[in-house]
């Protein structure tokens, strides 16, 4: 009796793995043992299951896909790839609100691959990443230093408006994207730091009026970062930090979605 195809599929990895190594092309089944670090005794009736269910031909030692096996890994590849960046955290992913993703941005979650989810030491849970922010240190050579900073934020760390300054020092064209909370918490009580700062043609701040429903997330050359809320809108300091260009690509669409609808401040 013939299994279901979605059990063939997914209830054994080394089928499943088969069937990706074949997408790209046609292998031998030296090539294939070697891929998988397995044996022909484990791997034979495996790819007799996959021929059975007319997923794979063969011909001497050489296996590849049939035409409806193509047609089906071709549709589940993508989704084994997104299965796969979720589940090297899946409790942070299971737990966040992630509703203020786009859809048409969700949908590439695959640009997250290699991203790592950091839980800061509890002695270091209100310091400024040393990952993003650690890339404007005056100190570094200039060539190896940042010069663009986009944010969109909730809060801002108490020497924020020194550390624009000194990144405004070395040249970093900032972009940040604020709260009305934060733009009244400046104009209130740090109007005197930051009247400088909002002049310089280097710094553009801009306001959301709609609510935001996440932490922050900022990006430079080479690295997004992102803080989300859990499930209760609550923040337990975890964050996400990726390096791919990709994420950056994506970090800068997120971006260019919330400044559509931001306003920007001219002065305070």
């Amino acid at each position: 009796m013939k299994k279901a195809l979605i059990d063939v599929l997914f209830a054994s990895d080394k089928r499943k793995q088969v069937l990706v190594l074949l997408q790209e092309e046609p292998k031998e089944m030296k090539t294939l043992l070697t891929s998988l670090e397995t044996t022909r005794k484990e791997l034979v009736p495996q790819m007799k299951i996959l021929e059975k269910h007319h997923l794979v031909s063969h011909y001497e030692d050489t296996y590849e896909l049939t035409a409806i096996g193509k047609l089906i890994v071709d549709e589940i590849v993508p989704l084994l790839e997104k299965i796969g960046v979720l589940d090297t955290d899946i409790d942070y992913w299971g737990t966040r609100k992630l509703d203020f993703i786009p859809p048409h941005l969700f949908k590439r979650i695959l640009e997250f691959k290699d991203c790592q989810i950091i839980n800061p030491y509890t002695q270091s849970i209100y310091a400024r990443p040393r990952e993003l922010y650690g890339a404007y240190d005056l100190s570094k050579e200039a060539s190896t230093r940042g010069k663009i900073f986009f944010a969109v934020t909730t809060f801002f760390y108490d020497n924020f408006a020194q550390v624009f300054t000194e990144m405004l020092q070395g040249q970093v064209k900032i972009n940040i994207i604020v709260t009305p909370d934060i733009l009244n918490r400046i104009q209130t009580h740090d109007r005197d730091e930051y009247v400088e700062i909002v002049k310089d043609e280097l710094f553009n701040l801009f306001v959301y009026p709609k609510k935001i429903e996440f932490v922050s997330f900022g990006f430079n050359e080479f690295y997004l970062l992102m803080r989300l809320l859990d499930g209760k809108g609550e923040y337990d300091y975890k964050y996400m930090l990726c390096s791919n260009q990709n994420a950056l690509e994506w970090g800068k669409e997120l971006f260019e979605y919330y400044l559509k609808d931001s306003i920007p401040v001219e002065e305070i």
